[in-house]
């Protein structure tokens, strides 16, 4: 099975084309650091060829999560390292996903400031607080100094995952957070170099990646988009022009991988909007393809054999299976994943999903 060989890009090898997909799971610690619980969760699953952390924040201005993790300063630092050695312990690969949440958040979480996006363009919905559901706000727009300060924090949250010991960095211009919501125009209003054509709206991806180019080489960074995305109310009026430009000017980079996930919603209703994105934007990019949403044992390894993607991540069926690559070769039941347990907690849900026993 060719999801299961052994795959190398640069000087990295990855033990199988399974990817641990970035899953925010909110059991970090308040003041955002990895904590105990957090190392033993990523250690159970090195079996995978790489881990993605879940999304984590450059900037005390970039949260938007109750116990999310950050990378900002030296107390986070040292978490990570604590979690990387236990990843490299177990021969296991670990990026890290770096983000700025942008609109997504609420003054709650930014000592009473507003938060920051392209336009004063407020999401719909809701955010989860310490104190509960709240409304969304409309943000303050980033003046252009503002961005480039955004530049530096990406440039050095790499660097300080450099120092903690990560094999690499994924940005995510995805989901409909800071970079996401410069690239769409139904969150993006601006009429600056930040604004109006798909090369200004995408100016912020290519600028922050060619920041954390100064710390990483380009090998060990991957980028994640999600282009039929409606999530967190973003989206494109004419969203195959706009990921089509973006893809094809990340041939330009030798990138570790491109990213591409499929919509969590269906469609139908959006005919700007492409159901399978990984097919449709894929053909486009001439470097190593990560796909993700809904793939299985037999569609993943489809994927790979018809060359039509070279890594596949998968999420959910790692929250239940830690051993997901073991139970994948030997045909073996899989666990369901307890939706109830997802989102914070202890270790129900988290740790505690069993392992394959063993044969004595």
């Amino acid at each position: 099975m060719k999801l299961l060989q052994e795959f190398k890009f640069g000087n990295l090898t990855l033990k199988n084309r399974m990817v641990m997909a970035p899953m925010t799971r909110n059991r970090s610690t308040k003041s955002r650091v990895p904590s105990a619980l957090n190392v033993d969760y990523y250690a159970q699953r090195a079996s995978a060829g790489l881990i993605i952390t879940e999304s984590t924040a450059v900037s005390a201005s970039g949260v938007g999560y109750i116990n999310a993790p950050g990378i900002y300063n030296s107390e986070q630092i040292e978490g990570w390292k604590n979690l990387n050695a236990a990843v490299h312990k177990n021969d296991g690969r670990i990026f890290i996903q770096l983000f700025h949440v942008g609109r997504i958040s609420h003054p709650d979480f930014l000592e009473g400031k507003l938060p920051v996006s392209p336009s004063s363009i407020k999401p719909s919905g809701q955010i989860y607080t310490y104190d509960g559901f709240k409304d969304y706000v409309a943000p303050r727009m980033l003046e252009e100094e503002e961005i480039a300060q955004i530049i530096v924090d990406f440039k050095t949250a790499a660097l300080n995952a450099k120092l903690a010991g990560f094999d690499g960095i994924e940005i995510h211009a995805a989901n409909g957070y800071l970079i996401n919501q410069f690239i769409d125009d139904v969150s993006n209003g601006r009429n600056d170099k930040y604004g109006g054509s798909v090369a200004n709206r995408s100016r912020l991806l290519f600028e922050i990646l060619e920041a954390i180019q100064q710390v990483w080489e380009d090998v060990r960074i991957g980028v994640r988009i999600s282009p039929s995305g409606l999530f967190n109310s973003v989206g494109d009026s004419n969203s195959q022009k706009t990921y089509q430009y973006i893809v094809e000017q990340l041939n330009n980079y030798q990138l570790a991988y491109l990213h591409i996930m499929n919509p969590m919603i269906p469609v139908d209703e959006h005919p700007e909007l492409v159901g399978n994105a990984t097919e449709f934007y894929g053909k486009f990019y001439k470097g190593n393809l990560m796909v993700n949403g809904g793939y299985t044992q037999e569609s993943g390894n489809r994927a790979v054999e018809s060359e039509e993607a070279t890594m596949v991540a998968y999420g959910k069926l790692f929250i239940a299976n830690p051993d997901l690559p073991a139970r994948f070769e030997l045909g073996a039941p899989l666990n369901q994943p307890d939706h109830n347990t997802f989102y914070g907690g202890d270790e129900k849900g988290y740790t505690d999903y069993p392992f394959l026993k063993k044969e004595v």
